[in-house]
């Protein structure tokens, strides 16, 4: 059984080359055992850097107000929170390949399920900076924002979507960090037996939670996983759904609306599992991992960025129809404004990218393509930020009285703090790639076994 060829990793993509289940090992511990590159150094000294330059203007912002950010009467609301939507957005695709594809036994999603599983936490990790960022008081806002028996009998409001964001997120947050962790044990375990160097035998040891490959560890393992899978599921939906009612719940033309819970959902996908398609073609190529993330997997989500495009692009249609056909002036003023008034150059950058591009995808040739999946990754990417700058600015900048509206201009503490977020994302994520396995080994080998018993 240990002899089975990676030629049967999957029934629909054939990977050349026999593999045994040591090699699998070999080949995916090999980035963690060997000192870092120059590619790697390059990357983390990148991402320090735009950390370091969002840490310090925030830091600035903190000692001299939100005045020195583009937010104005009527812009109450600004970049902050288009990140914060942006980033929760992007953690859905890890869930969403972890949890739904694993109860739907789907077996290609064992090579990119780890990655995608670690791209939500630091997504996540970001998104929770901005609305204590947006505050410009952390100290105040982490005291009032979080619901806990105090002596005063203070309670926070209930009724406000902010605090069921609190909630939403925070459990997202804490059921996808331990169903990851979960994912990871047995490979930690393999890594630890492999380990030369005490004190990282040590650290290993401590991480893998005294895993032997029992039949009793083994038990354990899948019925535990298969319960988080299960509490994970229902997250996909309710996450960007409660994060939708920020807006959905308001009186606001152009966010009232009860279509933005099944929208946000669709971009969040899209726009995670773009993300998701950014970080492996990288991870492949600097990695030596063709073998394991191939074409084939990469195929299938470009088939999901396309069908969730088309769902978004849907969407923009039907918002269009609903302010027609609601009767209502302030409504269709909105829509009209959004793709004609002041900012119709964030409309159409988001139509075209989030909408227009992704078309290439009907090609198989395309959508197999690296070159032209890299790039389409990125306009998605891009558009998605834009959706969300559109829904926010677009919806305030004109307001119910004519000689409030203001145009809404993001300075250097807005870009230098988004492009700090950045940072923060991808330091984790290239510490992750350096410290833990990028593919779920034991899966992996699961599916060998599979594939040689046939």
């Amino acid at each position: 059984m240990t002899t089975s060829e990676i030629t049967h990793y999957t029934p629909d993509v054939l990977v050349t080359g026999a593999k045994t289940l040591a090699d699998v090992n070999t080949d995916i511990a090999a980035p963690l055992e060997r000192f870092p590159g120059k590619i790697w150094w390059i990357c983390f000294g990148v991402a320090l850097g735009c950390f370091g330059i969002g840490a310090g203007l925030a830091t600035k912002m903190f000692m001299t107000g939100l005045g020195v950010l583009g937010l104005n009467e009527p812009n109450g609301w600004g970049v902050f929170i288009i990140n914060f939507v942006f980033w929760v957005g992007i953690g859905h695709a890890g869930t969403l390949i972890s949890a739904i594809l694993f109860l739907f036994r789907q077996k290609w999603r064992t090579a990119i399920n780890r990655a995608a599983e670690a791209m939500t936490i630091f997504a996540v990790m970001t998104a929770l900076l901005f609305p204590v960022i947006h505050t410009g008081r952390p100290w105040y806002a982490v005291f009032w924002l979080i619901p806990y028996p105090n002596q005063r009998d203070l309670w926070v409001n209930f009724r406000s979507p902010l605090i069921w964001d609190v909630f939403a997120v925070g459990t997202y947050f804490t059921i996808s960090l331990v169903f990851w962790y979960i994912g990871l044990v047995p490979d930690l375990a393999s890594i630890r037996d492999r380990a030369k160097h005490k004190l990282r035998k040590f650290i290993y040891t401590i991480l893998s939670l005294g895993w032997r490959g029992s039949n009793k560890n083994w038990s354990h393992y899948e019925s535990a996983y298969l319960l988080f899978a299960g509490l994970s599921t229902p997250l996909v939906l309710s996450v960007h759904s409660v994060v939708s009612f920020d807006f959905a719940v308001s009186s606001v033309p152009g966010w009232h609306t009860t279509i933005f819970p099944p929208y946000f959902v669709a971009g969040a996908i899209f726009s995670g599992f773009a993300m998701v398609v950014t970080l492996l073609v990288i991870t492949r190529e600097v990695f030596g991992l063709k073998n394991y993330i191939t074409i084939g997997h990469l195929e299938k989500m470009n088939k999901i960025i396309m069908a969730t495009g088309l769902m978004v692009g849907y969407a923009y249609a039907c918002e269009f129809f609903i302010a027609w056909y609601s009767g209502s002036s302030f409504e269709k003023f909105a829509f009209v404004n959004r793709a004609f008034g002041p900012y119709w150059w964030a409309y159409w950058i988001m139509a075209v990218c989030n909408v227009l591009v992704p078309q290439v995808f009907w090609f198989k040739k395309a959508r197999t393509s690296i070159p032209v999946m890299f790039v389409v990754a990125l306009f998605v990417n891009i558009g998605m930020w834009f959706e969300r700058f559109v829904i926010v600015v677009t919806s305030l900048h004109r307001d119910f009285l004519p000689s409030s509206w203001r145009y809404y201009v993001p300075t250097l503490f807005d870009w230098g703090i988004t492009l700090g977020s950045f940072g923060w994302f991808f330091i984790w994520f290239l510490l992750f790639v350096r410290f833990l396995p990028v593919i779920a080994m034991s899966e992996i080998k699961g599916v060998i076994k599979e594939g040689g018993a046939s």
